[in-house]
């Protein structure tokens, strides 16, 4: 197997997650939902006031590092759960995929909301992502049917 590397996302990884956020958007038919510019992802991530936190995983390909995945978190406020990590995406990219690689972003971030000591981690899975559901299952994930997703857009 490939020496993988999980290490923290840093500023000049930020075109490379933009590419593998835009490889996902296109896998969850949703290419054309990706607005987000390089200028605001860098910004929001490493800026004054960081939003956002990731943990990428590389390997070495031709001598150069390249990024195969990563997972992209911050921190949600539950007023009945307290803090808790909130995955936003996390994603392998295709010709790397079942190498392992999501199970060690996954087990980083299950080290890091201990670390934080957060009541736990949420996220979103849609609802014909098999593949997806599988993988959460297998680290006792719960799925809550009831709730339904909300947003407002800011124009």
């Amino acid at each position: 197997m490939e020496n993988i590397t999980v290490r923290v996302a840093r500023k000049e990884d930020c075109p490379r997650l933009l590419e593998l956020i835009k490889e996902l958007a296109a896998y969850e038919n949703a290419s054309q939902e990706v607005t987000v510019t390089l200028s605001h992802f860098e910004e929001t991530g490493f800026g004054s006031n960081p939003v956002w936190k990731a943990f990428v995983a590389t390997v070495i390909e031709d001598g150069n590092e390249f990024i195969t995945g990563f997972a992209l978190y911050y921190v949600r406020y539950s007023t009945w759960k307290g803090s808790r990590l909130y995955l936003e995406d996390i994603i392998v990219t295709e010709k790397w995929r079942g190498r392992k690689i999501g199970q060690l972003l996954f087990e980083q971030l299950i080290l890091e909301a201990k670390a934080k000591q957060f009541s736990g981690i949420t996220f979103q899975v849609l609802e014909w992502n098999e593949p997806a559901i599988n993988f959460y299952k297998k680290f006792q994930a719960k799925f809550d049917p009831e709730w339904i997703n909300v947003s407002i857009e800011m124009k």
